[in-house]
């Protein structure tokens, strides 16, 4: 596979003058995730996953005749929506953006698109926003996720608990809308099939001390803790209080707990644990990690879907003949699915040629995509296991 001539660090430290130079438009689209925050040891592989697609198609010249496409970051900080709300308006009043690759946590995601994308009528797709209540948010036909529901999430949880022999859990989720979506998701479906979920009850990030939420767990039992949080914050709070007091030692982590840090943190101590995250066939991410050939960690939660969202982005407005949101929101679904001749992760100046020829694309991409719904993701799992301090892949759904 042809190397990308363009690094992602090098197209993001582009000025717009040396674009411009030789192409006839330079797009901008916004980058905003949790740089800073419970999440921040995830986000700079996501938006270098992103860049990926960006630099593919500017590399190219064949976006509505040549237009570069700039990223432009901004920190949607994963918890406060003030500041995710005001990063994201200067992101459209201040440097133009036409369309906001992010955000990634569901609650400052929902702030984003009410107060900033609907009333500006710009489109966001996000890569990792996995609330339920994002199904049926009104969105005006702008907000798209290449990631699934959580309450898909809910349902594997299941089946990987139930394979595992686990009937019986406590459960601790970070007290947000991501958090109570996918505890109150998975709760339902693990009973539904037979399990007890002995408490389902909220933590606060950002605290010195979780014994006394660890005492709480405890009394209630369980043969295994689900840890619905972020690993940078108080889902490995709560973790090491558990392991230090010897309340549980097997834990099951959900996507925000998924990551090299969750290794990091704690190393063997963790073995017999399990997981899983969004993440594509073993066939598709091979091919993504060739593309992305070492310059960022492609098997990172959410980078796969971070390139494919910025891909969506700007082959709709290839299909729209536009870089207007108004124009091209329209024609996401369209290209993302059937029918049309199928695209894979490398392949967006194919796709381009293909769309302005007048052709249709079905967009597989980095993740297999395929958007149902409300503009959401059908969506696959890795799911992981803990063997000798290292996180190991132990199935797909």
């Amino acid at each position: 596979m042809k190397r990308l001539l363009l690094s992602t660090a090098a197209l993001a430290a582009m000025s717009g003058a040396a674009l411009a130079g030789s192409h006839t438009e330079e797009i901008k689209i916004g980058v905003i995730l949790g740089y800073t925050g419970p999440i921040e040891s995830l986000t700079p592989q996501m938006a270098d996953g992103a860049e990926l697609a960006m630099a593919e198609v500017t590399e190219s010249g064949l976006l509505l005749g040549g237009a570069a496409v700039t990223p432009v970051r901004a920190d949607s900080t994963c918890v406060d929506a003030g500041a995710a709300t005001a990063a994201a308006e200067r992101l459209i009043t201040a440097d133009g953006v036409k369309a906001i690759m992010g955000a990634d946590c569901s609650g400052v995601t929902g702030a984003i698109l009410q107060n900033v994308a609907r009333p500006n009528g710009v489109v966001m797709i996000s890569p990792s926003a996995t609330s339920p209540a994002l199904s049926t948010a009104e969105d005006d036909g702008l907000f798209f996720r290449t990631s699934p529901s959580d309450a898909r999430q809910g349902v594997v949880m299941t089946e990987v608990l139930m394979e595992a022999g686990i009937n019986e859990v406590a459960v601790t989720y970070t007290n947000n809308d991501y958090g109570k979506g996918l505890a109150d998701s998975f709760q339902a479906a693990f009973e539904a099939a037979g399990g007890s979920v002995t408490i389902n009850a909220a933590h606060e990030d950002g605290k010195a001390d979780y014994s006394a939420e660890v005492g709480a767990l405890a009394s209630a039992g369980g043969e295994r803790l689900v840890v619905a949080g972020y690993v940078d914050q108080g889902g490995s709070g709560i973790v090491r209080a558990a392991l230090d007091s010897g309340a549980f030692d097997t834990f099951h982590f959900p996507d925000g707990m998924i990551s090299d840090k969750l290794v990091e943190n704690f190393g063997s101590e963790i073995d017999g644990s399990s997981g899983q995250h969004p993440s594509p066939s073993e066939e598709l991410a091979s091919r993504f990690t060739g593309l992305v050939d070492g310059a960022f960690d492609a098997t990172s939660p959410f980078v796969p879907e971070s390139y494919d969202a910025a891909a969506l982005i700007m082959l709709a407005m290839q299909a729209a003949g536009s870089s207007d949101s108004a124009d091209f929101a329209g024609k996401i679904t369209e290209v993302a699915n059937a029918p049309g001749e199928q695209i894979q992760s490398g392949e967006l100046a194919k796709a381009l040629e293909i769309l302005a020829n007048g052709g249709d694309i079905d967009y597989v991409g980095a993740t297999d995509v395929e958007l149902i719904g409300p503009g959401e993701a059908a969506g696959n799992y890795r799911v992981v296991g803990f063997e000798n301090g290292q996180e190991m892949t132990a199935g797909r759904k």
